[in-house]
């Protein structure tokens, strides 16, 4: 017997939403991975480098896999109970966290990295990286694409035509150029996604709150029970990531 929508709902607003680790939902939802294995090319990079800058780097979760950080490694966060989470993760590897509010200007000096990265950087100020990496720097990250998840978002906030041209990497890319960096390498990808029950939902938009800007419960109640209606009858709800992979070298 399935769980009921109020015991789902009740789950769902429950969960702990810290950090930037999205393992409570295993079983709930699941999403395709990017096929360039993000994670993986960052370790390789941080390796070599002198000094890293990770931008917004949430819970520190993904910096923390590396093996190996740089003698001086850094990491910018903005939301409190992030920047506590990383802090627990990333002191004891050697990284410094500095709480910063992803406005610029990013709280360095100039050319004080040869490599700045950031997963899903939720605001991008090229002509900060620009400004804080050394001549021949690099800039690394994966970025979130257009209309990433609008399947689930325009349910809730109906059709949303002008977002749907935000974070196009072809405008990212000539921002880049344009604040001096040189574009070396490029890929995209769509993701599908499964949503099985609306206590993954709730959880989502919990905790990536920009998705549905003011969400709570009680606002969306219906809009919630028309979705857990939906699974239950026509099974998981469908939606797609967008993602792109860039690399920059300032010149």
């Amino acid at each position: 017997m399935s769980a009921s929508f109020d015991d789902l709902i009740a789950l769902g607003s429950s969960a702990d939403v810290s950090g930037w680790d999205f393992a409570w939902l295993a079983g709930r939802a699941t999403e395709e991975r990017p096929p360039w294995g993000y994670a993986r090319q960052l370790a390789d990079r941080l390796a070599v480098a002198s000094a890293s800058l990770d931008i917004q780097t949430g819970g520190g979760e993904v910096l923390a896999e590396a093996a190996v950080v740089p003698p001086t490694a850094v990491a910018t966060e903005s939301w409190p109970p992030n920047i506590a989470r990383a802090t627990r993760l990333l002191h004891p590897r050697g990284v410094v966290v500095v709480a910063d509010p992803d406005e610029p200007p990013l709280p360095f000096a100039e050319a004080a990295f040869d490599l700045v990265t950031s997963r899903h950087p939720a605001t991008i100020w090229w002509d900060e990286i620009a400004r804080v990496l050394t001549p021949g720097g690099t800039y690394f990250a994966q970025h979130v694409g257009p209309a990433n998840v609008f399947e689930l978002i325009e349910f809730f906030l109906g059709p949303q035509p002008e977002a749907r041209l935000g974070r196009r990497p072809e405008a990212e890319a000539a921002a880049a150029e344009a604040a001096g960096l040189r574009i070396v390498d490029m890929q995209t990808a769509r993701l599908r996604i499964e949503i099985h029950d609306v206590a993954a939902v709730v959880y989502l938009l919990r905790k990536v709150i920009w998705w549905v800007p003011g969400f709570t419960v009680e606002r969306y109640r219906d809009r919630l029970r028309d979705l857990h209606d939906r699974i239950e009858s026509e099974g998981p709800f469908i939606a797609h990531a967008t993602r792109h992979l860039i690399e920059a070298r300032k010149l």
